[in-house]
């Protein structure tokens, strides 16, 4: 008897992750979830340097500024709430100095740049097709900073429209790194507040609009992060009390699926070892003085110092 649906994976056979590649993840708060597993294992990754982007023309024109170098000056900045803010970011880079703002804006963004040109793969995770327009300069926002709704106006990107910006989002980055594998993933979050059957429209838009341009030839991919918990993990035990965000199981899950089909045999060892020494980190030993616990402190720096002459660059 067949209890559960499972989504086909075909395991990658190019470009697989290992402990020489260079991640960098951008999206919904689902490529923090992903991103905090690669830093657990040790991977060389980076993750959201302008906050939680949600929709495809946030992280477009992160991409752009970035690559064109189009510095944030104070023109770029909303004062509310006494915090200084920056449509383009989420409110975790917001400050009360509008000089410190500025500066932890523009080292995003050579950060992000530095990034995108040293990259072996980029992972976007696409939360949301709703856009919010700020009326008084008619531009998209990627946050409203809790700004009263009535100056925006709210609107449903189109299939085209996240294809388009999709092509474009895959065409800069390609022009600074043309070798870069490219993953597109839409996040398992519903948007509810947006409403059940818009949130649907949305979450159907991006998928749409993904494979309108993912090409593996041109080493760009899809990993149905959303189909595997709305279809194989179909139970709200596999979500938090919110109903709405994937818990601690559903994501190690989907994070597991991730690893069958992008990662090499040889960084799965590794992960192994890895683990063993995060645990070994955070145990807690009755005596600590006592001559077990110290044998036990022997064998887990011997294993991290085994450990680095293999990968220099981890660091515990």
């Amino acid at each position: 008897m067949k209890l559960q649906t499972i989504i086909p994976l075909k395991k990658q056979t190019n470009n697989l992750i290992n402990y020489q590649s260079k991640i960098l993840l951008l999206g919904s708060c689902f490529s923090d979830n992903i991103g905090n597993k690669l830093s657990y294992f040790k991977f060389q990754s980076n993750q959201n340097p302008f906050g939680i982007l949600f929709q495809p023309k946030a992280i477009e024109k992160l991409i752009i500024k970035a690559i064109n170098q189009e510095s944030y000056t104070n023109k770029d900045l909303t004062f509310n709430n006494e915090r200084w803010h920056c449509f383009d970011a989420h409110s975790n880079l917001s400050s009360n100095n509008k000089n410190e703002l500025l500066d932890s804006l523009n080292t995003a963004l050579d950060q992000t740049k530095r990034h995108l040109e040293k990259a072996t793969h980029i992972i976007i995770t696409l939360g949301t097709s709703w856009v919010y327009r700020f009326i008084e300069t008619d531009a998209i926002v990627a946050n409203c900073h809790k700004i009263p709704q009535k100056k925006f106006l709210k609107e449903l990107l189109t299939v085209d429209e996240v294809s388009e910006t999709l092509d474009v989002i895959s065409t800069l980055i390609k022009s600074v790194n043309k070798d870069i594998s490219i993953l597109f993933t839409v996040s398992p979050v519903r948007h509810i507040k947006d409403g059940f059957v818009e949130n649907t429209r949305s979450k159907s838009h991006l998928i749409a609009g993904i494979h309108n341009i993912v090409n593996p030839k041109k080493n760009t991919y899809y990993f149905p992060s959303y189909e595997i918990l709305m279809d194989e993990l179909r139970d709200y035990r596999f979500y938090n009390e919110d109903m709405i965000h994937p818990n601690k199981t559903a994501i190690n899950y989907i994070w597991n699926k991730f690893i069958s089909t992008w990662f090499s045999e040889e960084s799965k060892v590794t992960m192994q070892e890895i683990e063993t020494i995060q645990k070994g980190l955070t145990h807690r030993p009755f005596n600590e003085n006592s001559e077990q616990h110290q044998k036990f402190l022997r064998k887990l720096t011997l294993k991290k110092e085994e450990l680095l002459v293999k990968h220099p660059f981890i660091s515990f």
